[in-house]
């Protein structure tokens, strides 16, 4: 056996029996084999072409528009393109906003993902964490105390559109409150819904995240609930504020407005395939189905007395942390006492009803332990 059948044979198991990290399973992109026989480099600016033209810029504008529209938005007053992920994504949000103010404070929950700390490192950001609560949104009360501290300072609102760990949902609303009640003039709003930027517009109640309610720019993830080989993400921001930081690179003869120079091509392309193929429908059906099965994988855990719940339509059920060995077959990430199954396209039921069994023995041989 060759290697690299090896290598494929392992991550194939490994795909199949994982539960626990919003990757998408449903896919197949084997018809954009060919493309991996070439170099596609998007080069500087989606909206700029370049003097290599071996690029997917047309595409990726197009991912851009359906997005933005989407989002309440459209191209006319917002910008973007497809990044490598989620990460990139806030980075680009949060270096927006610094070049927006003098000396600015960013606040963002304890339930931000980890990679967020970092971002602020790299760009030299002041910030604060609040506090989050027991769901994992952020904590109101605190965020207002801390508000009151520096309400002197231009603030940076990092706000988490569905956290890693319990799908929480910062609320815009009282955001803004807060905002008016201290008069706070200079601020910015950026959103990270890494994974639901793709289903939160279809939930009923819709929570209040796009730029309809005024955020500033927005980061996805495309392999997330999309799903896809490579991971990727788009990034969308008011035009006011790319155009704050854009540049004229004449060895390319493109703009510069990217944090990377050289992008992926690829990744557009099979975004652009998805949208072609699903389109806003098929994004509403497939929420739909991940939100029936996380339903019923809630139900079922309580039946077998498993203290499990869900934010508001979430696909991701939280769930007493089961062994590690458990955590281990179906890799489930999981935090203190706390673990979760997320519901994602490409789970089935059989899937979830496997981990009911186990967990159901695991938890029946405890039990006799206890007694004995």
């Amino acid at each position: 056996m060759s290697r690299i059948k090896e290598i494929y044979d392992r991550i194939s198991e490994a795909s199949s029996n994982f539960l626990g990290y919003p990757l998408a399973k449903d896919f197949n992109y084997s018809e954009f084999a060919p493309f991996l026989n070439l170099c596609i480099n998007n080069v500087g600016d989606p909206e700029s072409p370049s003097t290599l033209s071996i690029d997917t810029k047309d595409v990726e504008r197009e991912v851009i528009s359906f997005f933005a529209d989407i989002l309440s938005s459209s191209t006319n007053d917002v910008w973007g393109y497809v990044t490598n992920g989620g990460t990139e994504g806030n980075l680009y949000g949060l270096y927006l906003a610094r070049e927006s103010f003098n000396n600015p404070v960013v606040y963002y929950s304890e339930s931000t993902h980890y990679s967020v700390k970092k971002n602020l490192h790299l760009l030299n950001l002041k910030n604060i964490v609040v506090r989050s609560q027991d769901n994992g949104e952020i904590d109101y009360d605190d965020l207002e105390s801390l508000i009151t501290l520096h309400r002197d300072k231009p603030a940076i609102f990092f706000l988490n559109i569905g956290t890693t760990m319990t799908e929480a949902v910062d609320d815009l609303d009282k955001i803004k409150g807060i905002i008016k009640k201290y008069a706070i003039k200079d601020y910015y709003i950026h959103c990270d819904a890494a994974f639901l930027g793709c289903i939160a517009p279809f939930v009923d109640p819709k929570p209040k995240f796009d730029f309809a309610e005024g955020i500033d720019s927005i980061s996805i993830s495309g392999h997330k609930f999309i799903g896809g080989p490579i991971p990727c993400g788009i990034v969308l921001a008011k035009r006011k504020h790319r155009n704050r930081i854009v540049n004229s690179v004449s060895y390319v003869g493109t703009l510069d407005t990217t944090i990377t120079g050289s992008r992926n091509g690829l990744t557009p392309l099979l975004l652009w395939a998805f949208i072609e193929k699903h389109g806003k429908e098929g994004l509403i059906a497939r929420a739909r189905k991940s939100q029936e099965l996380a339903a019923y994988t809630e139900m079922k855990l309580r039946e077998i007395g498993v203290n499990a719940w869900r934010n508001n339509e979430a696909l991701t059920v939280v769930l007493e942390k089961p062994s590690n060995a458990l955590c281990k077959k179906y890799q489930l990430a999981s935090e203190n006492d706390m673990a979760h199954i997320i519901c994602v396209p490409g789970i089935e039921k059989c899937q979830i009803d496997a981990f009911l069994e186990d967990y159901t023995k695991e938890l029946f041989i405890a039990e006799r332990l206890t007694h004995n």
